[in-house]
């Protein structure tokens, strides 16, 4: 009833309506927005006059007298307060969170860093409140001693801010002082396993995730964390026995498919990309394609369902999720992952069977025979294996517990994706995914993106073109939206002149679009490049696709091009830290400059400089081996070893013993603590 008298325009009716649903629930979001609404104190982009936030901070003044328990009431205030205003504002909200001890204090104020100039605020603050702490065991300018694990909750805030602000030696130091004070809190193992995997260090962060499991092997939530942490650090098998403590018994892998696990398929198949398995790779992929597929043919039993049952609300909603549905995040995911995996293999075909056969000719017998051995060895294994799966599926047709049969699932014969890469025109198959993200993805830049190279490596000119305008309407600014036009031009202006109709007509409405884009008015693309790099000179990744640029256009320039990769300053930015400058560069464009240099300006050399060079910036980074890479999952104040993979993944059995042994402790616990009361 609020919701329509609010579109209607009746605000004051709407605001008593909305006032009464505060009375019953003042934590509600959206209750607190609607009455911003009715009286025409709320703008969609958060910004403000100085009138606004008067009016604002006497409402939410009034609301505070009247729910002062109400956490969204002294919440919201913060969206909207600036300077010594917010800093108090930020003061009394955190204080009874930290002595509380609320996990997720961080995560509720991590959107405040999007706003210029409250993350250096927030900092001042945090290192206010610790350094009281730790002097007088008191909040500043209060007289309460606060219990020790407030200590501990600062330090975790603090280590969180300086991950969120990339400091990330600070933010360690400030998680170890916190697992030093109380070892026995797993949200402190989880966060530093997040700082090292932000730091680069992707082992480490796998170890530290393991830890935090195993320091409660019932918690679905840590299990599937240590499993996420394991496929970043492509550690695929580990994460699979580890992910399966929480399926049923029989065959893992496909109880993960059945349950439509598809977080888990979408790191696997990025992993095995990673490693260059790409047949594994496909497999994850076209796996959660078939997910969406199965919904897809779902529905038709359940429109007759709805209609027999009178669930139209139910109906209708399905509907609408079914026109929605290939624009999902994760089938984005899969489809693009699918095209990437098909490209690859049309640019590194795999070898036929005649050609292996030619090279197998020319070893010497002894090994030809060996090699021979081996084949037929492994050919042996797998279809015992093959056989031996189809014995227990078949046995599992047997009764179960409840009296019920269960149906034998079929048998997977490519689970390792091997018939997969075999196919004729990789990129045919390539388009029909594409062809999907076109359609329900259009507003992504990755879509644009992976159409362009597709249709480039196609010879489809026109579309690759409508690709490139696409990009360019998207975000002219972004790198790649440049190296797409630059080379997609280039390419056409080394076209030989066309001979067909069908070639000539493709370059007259060439000739025809070329004036709209207006990067291109009346310059060369050596000029546009040259006006590209003067527009985003301090931004590395805009220099490092301005020097490939360089290098594609002008190949005697090679030199010029790589100085001027290395040359690019890595700046303070604005906000700077109180405890040390804050830098520009992020680690992964850091990682894709060192991959440019190593491939396609194929300078070793350069490439092992820009490496030592970024070894300084992100000591922790495994990948650029920096003096604290080799760091491992050491846990201050802890005895127990872990092995270099992570340590032993416990089975379901160690599992309930485990949880059996944790339980005996507890009472034991209860125990002593009931004689001690007694006494």
């Amino acid at each position: 009833m609020a919701c329509i008298l609010l579109k209607l325009g009746r605000f004051e009716e709407a605001e008593k309506i909305y006032r009464s649903l505060l009375f019953m629930n003042p934590d509600n979001y959206k209750y607190l927005i609607a009455v911003q609404k009715c009286l025409g104190l709320y703008s969609e982009n958060g910004q403000y006059s100085a009138d606004d936030v008067e009016r604002l901070s006497a409402l939410y003044n009034s609301l505070k007298k009247e729910y002062s328990w109400s956490s969204a009431v002294k919440r919201i205030p913060l969206d909207f307060l600036e300077g010594e205003k917010f800093l108090e504002a930020a003061d009394n909200y955190v204080r009874p969170l930290l002595t509380k001890g609320v996990p997720s204090l961080f995560s509720d104020l991590s959107p405040l860093y999007e706003h210029p100039g409250k993350a250096n605020i927030l900092e001042q603050l945090f290192l206010k409140l610790e350094d009281s702490i730790r002097t007088s065991g008191c909040f500043p300018g209060s007289s309460q001693i606060e219990p020790p694990s407030t200590l501990m909750w600062t330090l975790l805030l603090v280590s969180q801010h300086y991950d969120r602000r990339s400091q990330y030696d600070i933010a360690l130091d400030k998680i170890d002082e916190a697992i030093l004070h109380t070892p026995t809190v797993i949200d402190l193992y989880s966060i530093k396993g997040n700082i090292l995997q932000h730091a680069g260090n992707f082992s480490a962060a796998a170890a530290l995730a393991d830890e935090a499991r195993s320091m409660d092997l019932a918690d679905r939530y840590l299990n599937s964390e240590c499993v996420m942490q394991m496929l970043q650090a492509d550690q695929v098998g580990l994460a699979e026995k580890t992910a399966v403590l929480f399926t049923k018994d029989g065959d893992q892998h496909n109880n993960l498919h059945d349950m439509q696990c598809m977080w888990y398929e979408l790191a696997s198949g990025e992993s095995y990309f990673r490693q260059g398995d790409l047949g594994r790779a496909l497999k994850n992929f076209l796996a959660v394609e078939k997910h969406y597929t199965d919904m897809t043919e779902d529905q038709f039993d359940f429109h007759s369902y709805c209609l027999r049952k009178m669930t139209l609300r139910a109906y209708v909603s399905m509907l609408k999720f079914q026109d929605r549905l290939h624009a999902h995040e994760y089938f984005h995911k899969a489809a693009a992952g699918a095209i990437r995996c098909y490209m690859k293999l049309h640019d590194s075909p795999l070898k036929s069977s005649a050609e292996e056969n030619d090279e197998l000719s020319k070893l010497p017998a002894a090994q030809r025979k060996k090699l021979r051995q081996k084949q037929k060895k492994a050919e042996a294994r797998a279809k015992r294996e093959a056989e031996e799966k189809q014995e227990d599926e078949t046995t599992s047709t047997n009764s179960s517990k409840s009296g019920k049969k269960q149906q034998a699932r079929p048998v997977d014969l490519d689970p390792h994706g091997e018939k997969l890469v075999q196919v004729e025109d990789p990129l045919a198959e390539a388009t029909k995914y594409l062809k999907l993200l076109q359609n329900n993805s259009s507003d992504s830049l990755e879509t644009h993106i992976l159409s362009f190279e597709l249709n480039m490596r196609k010879q489809k000119v026109l579309l690759a073109f409508q690709a490139v305008k696409q990009l360019i309407k998207l975000d002219e600014n972004n790198p790649d939206s440049h190296r797409s036009l630059i080379r997609f031009f280039h390419r056409i202006n080394n076209l030989p002149a066309p001979a067909t109709d069908s070639e000539k007509l493709i370059w007259n409405v060439l000739e025809a679009e070329r004036p709209d884009l207006r990067q291109l008015h009346g310059k060369s693309l050596v000029e546009v490049n040259i006006n590209f790099l003067e527009k985003h000179n301090a931004s590395l990744t805009h220099r490092a696709a301005a020097a490939e640029m360089m290098y594609l256009l002008e190949p005697d320039k090679k030199l010029q091009a790589i100085k001027l990769i290395e040359d690019s300053t890595n700046n303070t930015a604005s906000g700077n830290g109180v405890l040390g400058p804050i830098k520009e560069w992020g680690i992964q464009d850091c990682i894709d400059v060192h991959k440019l240099l190593d491939t396609v300006f194929a300078d070793q050399d350069v490439a092992n400089r820009w490496k030592v060079r970024c070894a300084e910036y992100f000591p922790c980074s495994t990948y650029f081996e920096g003096v604290k890479s080799a760091i491992t999952a050491h846990i201050p104040g802890s005895t127990s070893e872990s092995s270099p993979e992570n340590g032993d993944v416990p089975s379901p059995q160690a599992k309930l013993e485990g949880d059996a042994h944790s339980l005996n402790g507890t009472v034991h616990v209860v125990d002593d603590l009931s004689n001690l009361s007694m006494r």
